[in-house]
C-alpha cells in the first residue's frame, strides 16, 4: 500500500494530525519508537470510521510505505529526538 504522507511521532499532538489527515482522504503511514502508540493510532482509526491509517513497526517499513516523493512530518520532542529520527529515518531515504 502507498501511503500520500507519513507521520512520525504519535503522543497525543500526532495522533491526532495523523487521524484529521486521514479523516480528510488522504492515506496516512504512521510510525513510533513505542510499537503501542502505533496499534493504539491504527485502533482510533478504525473506531473513528475505518480511516485510511497504515501502522508500521520499524523506521524501514515506515519509508517503504510512502509513495515518492516521500513527504514525512516528523512531530518528536524538539532538539535531541528531531536529530536521532531524522538520522533513523534518512537511513532509508534516498
Amino acid at each position: 500500500m502507498s501511503c500520500d504522507i507519513g507521520l512520525y511521532g504519535l503522543a497525543v499532538m500526532g495522533q491526532n494530525f495523523a487521524l484529521n489527515m486521514a479523516s480528510h482522504g488522504f492515506k496516512v503511514c504512521v510510525g513510533n519508537r513505542s510499537p503501542a502508540k502505533v496499534d493504539l493510532t491504527v485502533q482510533r482509526a478504525k473506531d473513528e470510521g475505518d480511516l485510511p491509517i497504515v501502522g508500521t513497526k520499524s523506521p524501514e517499513e515506515f519509508v517503504a510505505q510512502l509513495s515518492k516523493p516521500r513527504k514525512i512530518i516528523i512531530l518528536v520532542m524538539a532538539g535531541k529526538p528531531v536529530d536521532q529520527t531524522i538520522d533513523t529515518l534518512s537511513q532509508y531515504l534516498e
